[in-house]
């Protein structure tokens, strides 16, 4: 290439820069194409110039651009991936809660079918003890053919008293005349009940049917126990030294009948007097039919004083009989002894011997004794009858603090529970505080139910205007629902008319 040619070249590559240069408008919008033009048609001593001019802002844009749309991209995906594990951690909770609640769930369909189970076995023992106490009447008013039905159809169930059944059927079928079938009876007795406390009396009663056999005996021919009765009575205001002996004899006959024993303890109860109390604390000892040692315990408790306490505390001591047993319980409430019921709730070893203490302690209002009870015994069973026993005595503010404090979901339930049926202010507070200040949804359902056991709609109205759990929302409306009162008609108007 000579001169000429070189020169030439040159002059065409600085008129392409001054056209670009020339051209402000079009160089940012084709600067891409404008740089590759130039690198392909300008020389190379022209590169390095048209590079510096034109090209370098462009690039430079492109790799600041780069970066700050990956860190936005970055950024966004850093949230997503945020967001997803706080949905994942909500998830989990929620699964948590719902085994939790499944689990309570199946708790308390648990004690449901247990406390299905007691009640029918409460329902069957007052059965049982109705047809014994519709027999003893019928005893009572000398209508033997009644006596004997009930008292058959009592020992065909097979219940506790069984063995007292068959002595009274006999007694009834003596009688009426049924000697032979007496006698069965008796020996039925004697066989399946070897045992039996009945069996003095039955051995007694054995005897005079065997002695009167071949007699035709009427219920119009027995002796007159009423005029008996009267006699030992007028006996006993004239000359009680006389008349002791003569009523300790009739509790001992086989062949009294059972008003004129029962009549004949009476008379000694009425008394008072420290021979009298002898005679009825050896019956109440055991020393005589379970009916009668029912009945003599009852009376000791009727004389009072601590004499009276102390037989009663030694035949407690004593026996292992628990129907014995739970009568000097309530024969300690019906005295107010509660020193004696503290000492059974702490000790008794029987499990339902102990809540039938706690329960007379209630009964009594012995709230100190219930909370020292609650302080020290941790099982959940005997705190759940101290729970009871709190609501028998009216103790608000134990049934309060148990709510509060107790680590027991159920035993804090059964608090709530048992304030919703103290009907009070104190309670009512009581319940709004717990409502107020605890997160557990089954609590506030429980409030819910105790506020609805009280009746109290206008609380349950309020909680459901400021409610934002909507579940819990429903529960209160649902409670509404059913309650005849205006402030809850007056709310469900107001739901109806807003939406």
């Amino acid at each position: 290439m000579n001169m000429r040619d070189l020169l030439l070249m040159r002059g065409k590559g600085w008129i392409a820069v001054a056209i670009l240069l020339a051209i402000p408008a079009f160089a940012p919008r084709r600067a891409s194409a404008g740089v590759a033009g130039a690198r392909l048609s300008l020389p190379a001593e022209a590169g390095p110039t048209v590079q510096a001019g034109a090209s370098q802002p462009a690039f430079s844009s492109q790799s600041q651009a780069t970066p700050d749309v990956d860190r936005d991209e970055e950024a966004a995906d850093m949230e997503e991936d945020a967001q997803d594990q706080e949905q994942e951690k909500r998830d989990r909770e929620q699964e948590a809660r719902d085994r939790e609640q499944e689990k309570r769930d199946r708790e308390e369909e648990a004690r449901d079918r247990e406390q299905e189970k007691r009640d029918r076995e409460q329902e069957r023992l007052d059965r049982l003890s109705e047809l014994y106490d519709d027999g003893r009447e019928a005893l009572d008013e000398d209508r033997y053919d009644r006596a004997e039905s009930k008292f058959d159809q009592l020992a065909q169930m097979n219940g506790p008293q069984t063995d007292a059944a068959l002595y009274w059927k006999a007694y009834a079928e003596n009688r009426l005349g049924k000697r032979d079938t007496a006698l069965a009876s008796l020996a039925e007795l004697k066989h399946r009940f070897p045992q039996s406390r009945w069996l003095k009396d039955a051995n007694a009663l054995d005897l005079e049917v065997r002695q009167s056999a071949g007699q035709s005996v009427h219920p119009e021919g027995q002796r007159d126990d009423e005029l008996r009765i009267m006699a030992l009575r007028g006996i006993m205001n004239s000359d009680p030294e006389r008349a002791m002996p003569l009523l300790g004899k009739v509790l001992e006959s086989g062949s009294a009948s059972p008003k004129e024993k029962s009549q004949a303890l009476f008379v000694l109860a009425q008394s008072g007097s420290p021979q009298a109390r002898e005679i009825v604390g050896k019956v109440a000892r055991g020393q005589s039919n379970p009916d009668l040692q029912g009945k003599a315990i009852q009376y000791l408790t009727m004389f009072g004083g601590a004499e009276s306490r102390k037989t009663l505390a030694e035949i407690y001591a004593a026996t292992s009989d628990t129907s014995v047993k739970r009568a000097i319980l309530r024969s300690y409430m019906i005295g107010g002894d509660r020193e004696h019921l503290f000492e059974a709730a702490k000790n008794e070893k029987n499990d339902d011997l102990k809540r039938e203490a706690i329960r007379q302690l209630g009964l009594v209002h012995a709230q100190n004794e219930l909370q020292q009870l609650y302080r020290t015994d941790n099982s959940s069973a005997v705190r759940r009858e101290l729970l009871q026993a709190f609501f028998l005595s009216g103790d608000a503010s134990k049934l309060l603090e148990a709510a509060q404090s107790e680590k027991d979901p159920e035993l804090r339930r059964t608090a709530v529970r048992n304030l919703g049926l103290i009907h009070s202010d104190d309670s009512a507070k009581a319940l709004q505080s717990i409502y107020a200040k605890d997160t557990d949804r089954g609590i506030k359902e429980e409030v819910l139910n105790a506020y609805f056991l009280q009746g109290n709609a206008a609380a349950i109205v309020a909680i459901a205007r400021n409610e934002k759990d909507s579940q819990l929302k429903r529960t209160a409306v649902s409670k509404l629902s059913i309650m005849h009162s205006k402030e809850a008609t007056d709310y469900l108007m107001e739901i109806l008319q807003k939406n």
